[in-house]
């Protein structure tokens, strides 16, 4: 176990830790960010032991001890990658955090070893491992740009799944996955029963939740940041930092020379306005460029998301001043922020078209971009208006036909956003990853691919 220390940098908190009684112990990859209430908890029921210093993973570790595994990990708040192996039943569990923020790998070597990490290359390293590709892997990866979990790029590795854990009873036995939290059961739930508040309400609890979530982020016994792009996300997260804070909160950005992507000079207004600690930094493509040698031993398998050279970079700046730095990930998929939301009413209607004329129109398309593909398109760039007619490539062309043949809302958004819509003609023996699940029909379609994106 290599550790990160945020809270407790002394001997006490290092890993792997054992519990009061000796029962369980740990490596820990994360952290428990409502661990002094957890702790507090442990306090009223009568049942924290003699704490010996102040870690999270100490509290974790007193919770398994009062409520069991599946008892405490609910609790928890954070963002994780657990391992806990319990001396008395001779059992592991794996335990991954909710929206899978940490990554946490498993699997079995062809000499029986059970092995798992937070990150794959060390399970590369155990004895008598084989670097099999999965070619189903690399279809989702042509497809989605990611390899979405439990999948992972090596043939018989899994990734455990957000949510849930996974517990191992012996090293010849099969591992079995238990749900904690349901992304799906919660907005089937928000669906079925809608919150009957009014908007002054609403924005006062958000306002009360989003406090508190920064508030929990902060504590941390070392330096600490936050990242800032000028958009909504990160100056909402920095300005309830320093709300909070009785000291300029220290922020990063990363500027690029071409206006089109500069985010630099907005960011510097939000630092200004807020009297933040700024710090911006201009890189040029060549600093980009001088990334993507590196990026396989940061992702351990591939990633298509450009936005981790920029991450990186600006990960790579603040690591100079702090150790910790908020971002402002996930609004865009809570709030519906992208771009794309725009065009649900127009999917909408596409998905309540009878089936049967979008199959003959599929059949149509499909028939004619096979015998004369250029000229199919250069009578639909006749028709259409000039900001359209860009669009229309071929590529695109074979997009409206898989999106034309989908059933639901969330097959047609999930073929919008692919980058290959038939990785088997690359990978022939890939299987199809599914992307999602559907939340019935009683979704909109903004809601399905919001659910989608989260």
């Amino acid at each position: 176990h290599r550790r990160l220390s945020i809270v407790d940098l002394s001997p006490e908190g290092h890993q792997p830790m054992a519990s009061a009684t000796g029962r369980y112990v740990t490596v820990f990859n994360g952290e428990i960010y409502n661990f002094e209430r957890v702790r507090r908890e442990l306090v009223a029921s009568g049942r924290a032991p003699a704490f010996r210093g102040h870690s999270d993973t100490e509290v974790m570790l007193a919770a398994f001890e009062a409520w069991g595994v599946a008892g405490a990990i609910p609790r928890f708040i954070g963002m994780f990658a657990i391992a806990i192996w319990d001396r008395s039943e001779r059992t592991l569990t794996l335990v991954r955090d909710r929206l899978g923020v940490k990554p946490l790998f498993y699997g079995s070597t062809v000499e029986g070893t059970f092995a798992f990490g937070s990150e794959l290359t060390p399970l590369t390293l155990s004895p008598g491992f084989e670097r099999h590709v999965e070619p189903s892997a690399v279809g989702a990866l042509l497809r989605l740009g990611r390899i979405p979990a439990p999948h992972s790029i090596y043939r018989g590795v899994s990734k455990v799944v957000p949510g849930t854990y996974v517990v191992l009873r012996g090293p010849r036995a099969q591992a079995t996955v238990h749900t904690y939290w349901s992304p799906h059961a919660i907005a089937v739930d928000g669906l079925t029963h809608p919150l009957d508040v009014s908007h002054g309400d609403a924005e006062e609890a958000l306002l009360e939740l989003l406090r508190d979530s920064v508030e929990l982020r902060m504590i941390a016994d070392v330096p600490l940041g936050g990242f800032l792009s000028g958009g909504i996300d990160s100056s909402l997260v920095v300005a309830l930092m320093q709300e909070r804070s009785t000291r300029p909160v220290r922020t990063f950005s990363i500027g690029f020379h071409e206006a089109a992507y500069d985010e630099a000079p907005h960011a510097a207004a939000v630092a200004r306005h807020l009297r933040t600690d700024h710090t911006e930094l201009y890189v040029s493509p060549q600093d980009a460029l001088d990334v993507v040698p590196r990026l396989a031993t940061m992702y351990d398998e591939p990633f298509a998301d450009s936005s981790q050279i920029p991450t990186f970079l600006v990960s790579e700046l603040a690591r100079r001043s702090v150790t910790v730095a908020l971002s402002g990930d996930g609004g865009d998929e809570l709030f519906a922020g992208y771009r794309q939301y725009l065009s649900a009413p127009r999917l909408a209607r596409l998905a309540s078209t009878p089936r049967m004329l979008r199959e003959v129109a599929a059949a149509g398309l499909s028939l004619a971009a096979r015998r004369a593909p250029l000229a199919l398109l250069g009578r639909a760039r006749r028709v259409f208006p000039q900001r359209v007619r860009s669009r229309l490539t071929e590529w695109n062309l074979q997009r409206a036909i898989a999106i034309l043949s989908r059933d639901t809302a969330a097959q047609i958004y999930g073929d919008i956003g692919v980058h290959w819509h038939r990785p088997e003609m690359v990978v022939p023996a890939a299987r199809a990853i599914a992307a999602t699940d559907d939340l019935g029909e009683k979704a909109s379609f903004l809601r399905t691919m919001m659910y989608s994106d989260l």
